[in-house]
């Protein structure tokens, strides 16, 4: 059996390092690529894209409703791009920081600033038209009404 060489704070959480994140990502990627015979370079073009920050978000259910929850402090609504269709949610945006302090002054630098997304995968199907947005105090409240499949219609035949 193989040691893992894991930290007990890695094994517990979950985490990994980060030179064994892009390790992982980047073989993938590559082995992907192979596979469809694309070229390698453009595995690296592709990773240079990815430098957005992901945004984090509590996604949870209520009886007829699924709803998205996330911080976005600091950033302007119209900074903010929200797409939906009927089974994913993609947010994107944009945190402007401030030039107040030089960067010699700082003693800690934790707060992300510049480009962030995330795109979430709906464990239903939502009608698209009845979402809604609400940004309240800096936190993103979206309330995504689940489609009703049983509901029923009577549909009128008319004469041509």
């Amino acid at each position: 059996m193989a040691k893992d060489s894991r930290s007990f704070f890695e094994r517990l959480t979950g985490t990994v390092r980060m030179d064994e994140a892009v390790d992982t990502k980047v073989s993938k990627k590559i082995q992907a690529k192979d596979k469809n015979n694309e070229s390698l370079s453009s595995v690296w073009a592709d990773e240079e894209t990815e430098s957005d920050g992901e945004l984090t978000v509590d996604v949870y259910q209520t009886t007829d409703s699924i709803v998205i929850k996330s911080m976005i402090a600091g950033v302007k609504p119209e900074d903010l791009d929200i797409s939906i269709t009927r089974d994913s949610v993609t947010i994107r945006g944009h945190r402007e920081e401030e030039k107040i302090a030089k960067e010699d002054d700082y003693f800690a630098r934790e707060l992300y600033w510049g480009s962030f997304s995330r795109t979430i995968q709906l464990p239903e199907e939502i009608d698209v038209d009845e979402a809604d947005a609400i940004d309240k105090h800096g936190l993103l409240i979206l309330k995504l009404p689940k489609l009703d499949k049983r509901k029923q219609s009577k549909l009128k035949v008319k004469l041509g």
